[in-house]
């Protein structure tokens, strides 16, 4: 293993933020090619759903444009890659797709946009989930000018290298506070952290210096901004994106 390899794994093992992790993930499968990622995460995927997509946890460095047809308009459903990535583990080539007999017509009109896009070459890596309700996959799309026989002679050469390096940018995303669309204040998280402790309404009332009225407010909210129906599916949800028991960054206030 290369000093730089080493030196990118410190970093990444290293990132105090999401944001900072996906910039150096970014930035280190750029050099060897992909210059176009999105990666996903769900925790509710249930049968044939994945759940709210304002509850996945999706990174993206693709443009604007293609990810307002591909995610908003619902054009990620039929997706080939996306299923192969929900029926498999492990690396998939895109050379999958041109495989005569694996598209349906629906996933042939997505790939038909993805050429539209330029987003032609590439891989998909879909990592291994540890429960039924959870899946995480990331696509690696090749930078403009790289054909998929290209794109197969960088896999021969560093595929194992780039596996690992996605696998732990996964592991380690599952560690670092991830907000969304579900935006918690500083006190509704606080108010959920005292529940999850056990407290009742008028033990975090007085441990706060607050009315019972006020912290039940704060509750509501917090139940209403994660979209849910009791307290505890609340406490649940802002755990599964550690949004509790939160060490903040040195120096933040």
């Amino acid at each position: 293993m290369s000093d730089a390899l080493v030196q990118h794994l410190i970093d990444v093992a290293n990132a105090p933020s999401v944001e900072a992790l996906w910039s150096l993930h970014s930035d280190k499968m750029a050099d060897y090619g992909f210059d176009r990622l999105i990666y996903g995460f769900t925790r509710y995927r249930s049968g044939g759903s994945l759940g709210d997509p304002q509850d996945w946890v999706v990174l993206t460095n693709q443009s604007p444009d293609y990810m307002k047809v591909f995610i908003d308009e619902g054009l990620y459903f039929h997706a080939p890659m996306l299923r192969w990535a929900l029926e498999n583990n492990g690396a998939c080539s895109w050379r999958w797709m041109a495989t005569p007999g694996n598209l349906t017509a629906a996933e042939e009109r997505v790939a038909e946009f993805n050429r539209s896009m330029g987003v032609t070459a590439g891989y998909t890596i879909s990592f291994r989930s540890v429960s039924a309700r959870t899946k995480g996959a990331i696509a690696l799309t090749a930078r403009p000018g790289l054909s998929q026989d290209d794109v197969e002679q960088i896999w021969l050469r560093a595929g194992n290298e780039i596996i690992v390096l996605n696998n732990v940018l996964h592991l380690k995303l599952l560690t670092l506070p991830y907000q969304g669309q579900r935006t918690l204040t500083k006190r509704q998280k606080e108010v959920l952290q005292w529940v999850g402790d056990g407290k009742t309404t008028a033990d975090i009332a007085l441990l706060l210096g607050l009315t019972s009225a006020t912290v039940e407010k704060h509750l509501r909210l917090a139940r209403e901004a994660l979209d849910v129906e009791t307290t505890a599916q609340a406490v649940l949800k802002a755990a599964f994106y550690n949004q509790m028991f939160v060490l903040e960054p040195d120096g933040a206030i």
